[in-house]
């Protein structure tokens, strides 16, 4: 049974190149991963999802838990089986529908609202979004759904605060982070040892470094979450309520001290601009719901940011999405915007699909050049290369 590996090709002015190796598949870094929330990227089925050039997605353990239960997922042998998809999978362990379910909990005791989440020492104790259900999650119980799903990379339990939190919520959820972090690596090795006694594939787990926008926080956070020798290292809360600069800041201090052995994972951030800032930085792994949540809102990306289709002037015009060569993408190569604004006004599903399917390829189009750039010991050379034809075509 072929295990989780990451070999480091290159560092080049801190952007890396590597290859991880998963159960079902080698991943080529720095990648992007599309989101499936519930089992699927959103308007495409996976033949488009591989024609991007993409080599993992995601799925929602909360979606997933709730519909159609882990056990369903498992019953099936697993969530490649049941999807019918053989791509590597990663499952996040819900952290940000904790803070999206509470919205902001500090805010609403402040209201005297009650929200839909309460947290202890324990775990998680929520309300389905869907029926208003009773459902509670532990470290453990989380660990276990995710063994149930079957995903080649999992990831351990987390509380994802606000970017606005104050500074004793921010450390009260760091630390509760890191001992529920800790109980996931206990239950996640029990079951790693089940798994290898049924000839089940192995999942590797990956803690998640906490601390909102406190730099000292954030140094303690990756300290403590590197020492329990994870597989990998993801970063969260981040998009979560603080400004783009507070953002960057932080990847500026995680950046020296991130462990250089092992993937680091920048989780639910994927705009076009952020990843070439965040690949500068050492992050290999990306996700976001973006590119497709955009494109069903006739919003395309392109190498002068965001394309609005559904803008009148594009009724009748021939050109393409405007993407520089490097970027561009099967869809902006071949539809005309005035074939695709028409889809939108017609409410043709097609639509959504073939936009979808652009945006995803555009942002694996930039993580691929920037791979061979860093291979090549040219990193910074592309960077100025791409920043540079872009303000030409805006010009």
């Amino acid at each position: 049974m072929k295990q989780f590996s990451f070999t480091l090709e290159a560092i080049d002015h801190g952007a890396r190149a590597g290859v991880i190796e998963t159960p079902h598949g080698a991943i080529h870094t720095p990648t992007f991963m599309p989101v499936g929330t519930q089992g699927a990227v959103k308007g495409m089925t996976r033949e488009m999802v591989r024609s991007t050039g993409a080599e993992i997605m995601l799925a929602n353990t909360y979606h997933l838990y709730l519909e159609p239960w882990h056990d369903t997922v498992r019953e099936f042998g697993g969530i490649h089986s049941y999807m019918a998809n053989s791509m590597p999978v990663l499952t996040d362990s819900w952290g940000f529908q904790v803070f999206s379910l509470g919205s902001q909990i500090e805010e609403k005791k402040r209201e005297g609202k009650e929200s839909l989440v309460k947290i202890t020492e324990d775990g998680v104790h929520f309300r389905s979004h869907r029926d208003g259900s009773k459902h509670f999650f532990s470290p453990e119980y989380v660990m276990e759904i995710q063994d149930a799903i079957g995903a080649d990379i999992i990831m351990a339990f987390d509380e994802c605060a606000s970017g606005n939190a104050s500074y004793d919520y921010a450390k009260g959820a760091m630390d509760r982070t890191h001992r529920w972090a800790e109980r996931s690596v206990t239950r996640w090795r029990e079951l790693g040892k089940i798994r290898e006694e049924k000839n089940l594939h192995p999942q590797a787990l990956f803690g998640i470094i906490q601390g909102v926008i406190y730099d000292d926080l954030r140094r303690e956070s990756c300290q403590h979450i590197a020492s329990l020798d994870t597989p990998g290292i993801a970063i969260g809360g981040l998009s979560v309520g603080e400004s783009k600069e507070d953002m960057y800041h932080i990847l500026d201090v995680l950046a020296p001290i991130l462990p250089v052995e092992k993937p680091h994972y920048l989780m639910g951030v994927g705009t076009p601009e952020d990843l070439i800032e965040w690949m500068a930085r050492g992050i290999d792994m990306f996700d976001c719901v973006l590119p497709t949540r955009l494109a069903r809102h006739g919003v395309a990306f392109s190498s002068l940011g965001n394309h609005k289709i559904m803008n009148a002037k594009y009724r009748t015009e021939k050109s393409w999405i405007p993407c520089i060569p490097e970027l561009a993408t099967s869809i902006s190569e071949t539809y005309s915007l005035g074939y695709l604004h028409h889809l939108y006004t017609v409410h043709e599903m097609l639509a959504g699909m073939l936009v979808s399917l652009h945006n995803i390829e555009y942002l694996l189009n930039i993580t691929r050049s920037a791979r061979e750039a860093i291979l090549a010991g040219r990193f910074l050379e592309w960077k100025k290369m791409i920043e540079e034809k872009m303000a030409s075509l805006g010009s």
